[in-house]
Parts: structure tokens; C-alpha cells; sequence
């Protein structure tokens, strides 16, 4: 009986889904949030834009989403990758300028696993998958992180 009822849900918890998922696309424009993989990076990308002023370029831009204006002058901007894990590890196809990984709760809680250079961690990566994609675990980015010097850092906001 319990499966009936939870299956008697599920249509109203995707209508659900969708109008959360129209909400964000409304408020931010230009990202997508469609529930198939695109939804954790995007909750990711806006978190990390209002959390550390990234400025985000085009949903889908190649290597970067985005730069941190490290002054008034365009040339020291950083270039960010900004990934999101619900899992143990996040995929890489190219070597990054500057990386954020955040780790999303089930709660909706973002936690800071990596934030620097792209070049350690790209450093750091093993054989291709199949996808031609590079896996890092959270534990080898919580370990080089601490390596990170503060000035290595993308700074929050405040």
C-alpha cells in the first residue's frame, strides 16, 4: 500500500519539480535547470556566483563557466570552473585556469571541497573514461586543497 500511495505522488512531485524548475530559470536567465544532470551544475553555478561574484558566461561555454573579476583590469580576471557533486567525484574534461567543487547536501547545503588552480588537480587526474572525461574524488580535492595558499583563493563575498 505504502508504494501506491508514494506512486500517487510522483506525478505531483514532478509538477512540483517542473514549476521549481521554471522559478530558477525566471530568476536567472541563461541557465539552464532541467532535471537530467544540468540541474546540480546550475544550482552550483548560481551558488557559487553569488557566493564569490563570479560573473557566468553562457550556460555551456567550453572549459569555464565563468570569471572572477580578481581587479579592474580584464587581463588578471581569473577563468572558473565550477563544479557541483552529489556524489564522491566530479569529472574534468580540460585543465581548468581556476576550480571550484562544491559537495550538495541532500538538504540543499553547499559545502567548498576545492577552490584553486586548475592545474594540481588536473595534475592529479587518471586514465580518461569512456566519455573521454577525467574522475577525481572529493578526497584527493579535500587533500590538495590544503595545499591552496588564501591568495590562491576565490574569496566569498562579504
Amino acid at each position: 500500500m505504502e508504494n501506491d500511495e508514494a506512486r500517487l505522488n510522483l506525478g505531483a512531485t514532478i509538477r512540483e519539480l517542473y514549476a521549481i524548475v521554471a522559478k530558477l530559470e525566471t530568476a536567472y536567465p541563461g541557465r539552464h535547470f532541467t532535471p537530467d544532470g544540468h540541474l546540480v551544475g546550475s544550482l552550483g553555478e548560481v551558488y557559487a556566483s553569488e557566493r564569490y561574484g563570479i560573473h557566468l558566461f553562457e550556460a555551456s561555454h567550453e572549459t569555464h563557466d565563468g570569471y572572477w573579476p580578481d581587479s579592474d583590469d580584464d587581463a588578471r580576471r581569473r577563468l572558473v570552473q565550477i563544479k557541483v557533486t552529489q556524489r564522491n567525484r566530479v569529472a574534468l574534461s580540460d585543465c581548468p585556469d581556476y576550480l571550484i567543487v562544491l559537495l550538495l547536501s541532500k538538504e540543499g547545503a553547499f559545502r567548498e571541497v576545492y577552490n584553486g588552480p586548475g592545474e594540481p588537480v588536473w595534475k592529479m587526474r587518471g586514465k580518461p573514461q569512456k566519455t573521454s572525461q577525467f574522475q577525481i574524488s572529493v578526497r584527493k580535492l579535500e587533500r590538495v586543497s590544503q595545499d591552496v595558499t588564501d591568495e590562491d583563493r576565490i574569496p566569498p563575498i562579504g
